[in-house]
C-alpha cells in the first residue's frame, strides 16, 4: 500500500479522489492547503504527492518548489485542462508528471503506480555491472545511487529512471517519443515535454555536481543520447 498525499482545496474534488485512490488501495491523506501539505511531509512520510496547482494562500508551484527542495518524493501535479504554462513551469520545478482536471481515479492511480515503479525497475538493456563509471560519473544500477566523483547526486524519481535508461546504451540516440513510453509510460505525443522538462532538471543537477551535464547530448529535432563523460 503506498502512502499518497493528496493537496486539494476544493472540498468535493478531495473527498472523490482520495476516495478513489482508498479504493484502489492507497493510504491517502488529504489536506486542503499547500502550507498543510508541507507540515505533513515529515510525519506522514508520502511515497507521492499528488498536488494541486491552483491553491489558496501557497500557490501549488511554490508548494511543489519547497516540497523538491526538501524531498525526492515524487509529484504528480493536477492543473486544469489549457493551463499548458503552469504544467512546464511545474515540471521544471520538479514534478514527475501530471493529470487534467477533472481527475479519474483510475487515471490518476495508473499514474502513481507508474511514477513509483520508476524507483524499482531496472533500466532496459542488456545486463550490466552493479556500478559503472562514465568519466566521473558513477551509476549504481542496484542501489539507484548516483555520484559524482564520489559525490552523492540526489535525484527525483523520473530524473534517476531517465539517466538510467539512457546511460544503458551509451550513444545510442532515443527519440522523446521512446523516453516518453520508457520512463512514463505514456504514448501521448503531446506529452513529450515531460521529456524535455525532466532532462532540463537533470543536467541542472548534473552541472551542480561538477559541470558533468555535457553527458547528456541533444539531437534535434529527435531526441537525446548519454555520452561517457569525461574527467572533470
Amino acid at each position: 500500500m503506498s502512502r499518497v498525499l493528496l493537496i486539494e482545496d476544493d472540498d468535493a474534488v478531495r473527498r472523490a479522489v482520495g476516495l478513489g485512490l482508498r479504493r484502489q488501495g492507497h493510504d491517502v491523506h488529504a489536506v486542503a492547503t499547500g502550507e498543510e501539505g508541507l507540515g505533513q511531509l515529515a510525519s506522514f512520510r508520502p511515497d507521492v504527492v499528488v498536488l494541486d496547482l491552483m491553491l489558496p494562500g501557497m500557490g501549488g508551484l511554490d508548494v511543489c518548489r519547497q516540497v523538491r527542495d526538501r524531498e525526492q518524493v515524487p509529484i504528480i501535479i493536477v492543473t486544469a485542462k489549457g493551463d499548458d504554462v503552469d504544467v512546464v513551469v511545474g515540471l521544471e520545478v520538479g514534478a514527475d508528471d501530471y493529470v487534467v482536471k477533472p481527475v479519474q481515479a483510475r487515471v490518476l492511480d495508473a499514474r502513481i503506480r507508474a511514477v513509483l515503479r520508476r524507483l524499482d525497475a531496472p533500466a532496459p538493456g542488456h545486463a550490466r555491472p552493479r556500478a559503472e563509471s562514465h568519466g566521473p560519473l558513477t551509476i549504481d544500477r542496484a542501489g539507484l545511487v548516483v555520484t559524482h566523483h564520489g559525490e552523492r547526486v540526489l535525484l527525483a524519481a523520473s530524473e534517476l529512471r531517465l539517466l538510467l535508461t539512457l546511460s544503458a546504451s551509451p550513444g545510442q540516440v532515443l527519440s522523446r517519443q521512446q523516453l516518453l513510453e520508457t520512463v512514463w509510460e505514456h504514448s501521448y505525443h503531446g506529452d513529450i515535454r515531460l521529456v524535455d522538462a525532466c532532462v532540463k532538471r537533470l543536467r541542472a543537477k548534473l552541472g551542480e555536481a561538477g559541470r558533468a551535464s555535457g553527458c547528456i547530448e541533444t539531437v534535434r529535432g529527435f531526441g537525446y543520447s548519454f555520452r561517457v563523460a569525461r574527467d572533470a
